[in-house]
């Protein structure tokens, strides 16, 4: 499968719930998450655990970019990832844990996150169809940044593993 996704940091988290609801956004659900990335030779893959959710790893490709950019991804559940993996512990890279809210308009998820040890964030990925082309997710992605542009920060062009991984660095 593959979405356009766009990152950047989040000024004013009440002031982007406000916009989202202007733009006709309704949030679906709020969660805590607690990703765990391993080290592999190709992609990332991380493995996300969510309260009442069940156990799923994603396997991502794309480039670090600070603007809407293609991602592949491929989901496992834990058995699959098992078979495809081995049985033995991968070795971690980073662990990451946030706060989600998901907001859902046409094709997107709008996502304004609270990255622990980070700061505010705000994700949006709309999913390629058939029935959605790159070029409609890209122009979805630019109605929804000038709708909340009041209250977004600079552009992001890595993932939060990055990010908590180059902080760990600087410690």
């Amino acid at each position: 499968m593959q979405n356009v996704d766009f990152k950047c940091e989040l000024r004013d988290p009440g002031l982007a719930r406000l916009a989202l609801k202007r733009f006709g956004a309704v949030c679906a659900t709020t969660v805590h998450h607690r990703d765990t990335y391993y080290r592999v030779p190709d992609g990332r893959l991380m493995r996300r655990e969510a309260e009442g959710e069940p156990v799923e790893y994603v396997l991502y490709h794309r480039v670090d970019r600070a603007h809407p950019t293609i991602s592949r991804f491929s989901i496992f559940t834990e058995d699959e990832a098992r078979l495809r993996y081995g049985t033995r512990e991968l070795p971690v890279w980073v662990e990451v844990t946030k706060d989600r809210e998901i907001w859902l308009v046409d094709n997107a998820r709008v996502h304004i996150d609270r990255v622990d040890g980070l700061g505010w964030f705000m994700e949006i990925d709309v999913l390629v169809s058939r029935d959605f082309h790159i070029g409609k997710c890209h122009d979805l992605i630019g109605r929804i940044r000038e709708s909340l542009a009041p209250c977004l920060g600079g552009l992001i062009a890595t993932s939060y593993a990055d990010m908590v991984a180059s902080e760990s660095d600087a410690a």
